[in-house]
């Protein structure tokens, strides 16, 4: 039921501070107080007051369109996201400022980190995982970073993901190098342990409750040091990065994803100019991919009407887009991993850039 159905009742208090926001019982009072109007459907907006701490709300607090004045966006801004749009297509398409694009996407991006951080509460261990890096860059080339996944290998569960800032390599002019010196002389040289530290972040989430894992991943020496800090029983499964990566290879699961990754985010093709100016901005977008492919995409594009969320029992049907964004998920109620919650407060800087906004606005949940 959502909250513009007759009848809707509020699932809990909104307020943070008050006994029944996290643990909703009988014993809640709260009682409507009236009704305000606006101009988009539904005009007539409920409001209510809890009888305990007093705070007043309405059916929209409970809403994703919560506080935005274009609430019809968001639900085309999640297709054009995982369509391959860029920021200022999508920005023109729907005849709004790029502006209004790039904060709606850090909303969405944030209620997918929550919405999947749910999902992950309500399914079991995974006893087998698949991981990888797939290597983009923030800014311009001079700063190259990993986004780390791990994905289910039995139904293509894409577990998690975390980042990892990386150094610049490969073949460079003498110019390109004195660039790059001249770089890390201003802001600093890349940490040399991030892709471990990263990869140790992912599978701690992504073995959560598990005895035992079976881990498979390519020949990147920074892995088997990542699995020493796991508390569960670990079998490192490894396969070379250059054997042939078709649906034979073991790790074509997490290859499959980096494909999907490759082709439906536009900053992440080839000789593109919408390359990512934010890290803190790849990693929201990858969190709605995450949920697309989960929960929206079929697991077989000519198979049976399943996605991987169902293979995994966390839910029972294909979902829509309406489904994913059918109600407002508050952070004070859902855990978050200690990475997630600094995407979730815009806390990744960009070291190329001398300002790095945090999520500080009090009605964009």
């Amino acid at each position: 039921m959502t909250t513009d159905t007759p009848g809707w009742q509020p699932p809990h208090c909104p307020n943070p501070d008050c006994q029944f926001h996290q643990q909703v019982s009988p014993a809640w009072r709260y009682k409507r107080k009236g009704y305000f109007t606006r101009r988009c459907a539904p005009k007539r907006i409920q409001r209510f007051t809890c009888l305990h701490c007093g705070r007043n709300f309405s059916t929209q607090t409970f809403s994703t369109s919560y506080w935005q004045k274009r609430p019809d966006l968001m639900p085309r801004l999640f297709m054009a996201l995982v369509g391959s749009m860029c920021n200022r297509q999508i920005a023109r398409a729907e005849r709004v400022a790029p502006a209004t694009v790039q904060r709606q996407i850090s909303r969405l991006g944030r209620h997918c980190l929550l919405f999947h951080a749910r999902q992950m509460e309500q399914i079991g261990p995974t006893p087998e995982i698949v991981v990888d890096g797939f290597e983009t860059f923030e800014w311009s080339q001079y700063f190259p970073f990993h986004h780390n996944v791990a994905v289910d290998p039995a139904t293509g569960y894409f577990l998690h993901h975390t980042d990892s800032p990386l150094r610049r390599k490969g073949r460079m002019t003498e110019r390109q190098k004195v660039r790059r010196a001249d770089l890390e002389a201003k802001l600093g040289r890349p940490d040399p342990q991030a892709v471990r530290r990263g990869m140790t972040e992912l599978l701690e989430v992504a073995t959560r409750g598990a005895q035992s894992v079976v881990i498979r991943s390519d020949d990147h020496p920074a892995y088997p040091r990542a699995m020493a800090f796991l508390s569960c029983g670990v079998t490192h499964r490894i396969t070379p990065g250059k054997e042939h990566r078709d649906q034979h290879n073991s790790l074509w699961e997490v290859n499959l994803l980096d494909l999907l990754i490759r082709h439906g985010t536009a900053a992440h093709r080839r000789e593109t100019i919408a390359w990512a100016k934010r890290r803190q901005s790849s990693a929201e977008k990858l969190a709605v991919l995450q949920v697309w492919r989960n929960n929206v995409k079929r697991r077989w594009e000519n198979g049976p009407p399943v996605t991987p969320a169902m293979l995994r029992g966390a839910v029972e049907r294909v979902l829509g887009v309406r489904d994913v964004l059918k109600e407002r998920l508050f952070r004070t109620r859902i855990e978050l991993p200690a990475r997630w919650s600094r995407y979730y407060e815009g806390g990744v800087e960009t070291a190329a850039l001398a300002v790095n906004r945090r999520h500080e606005l009090k009605y964009a949940y």
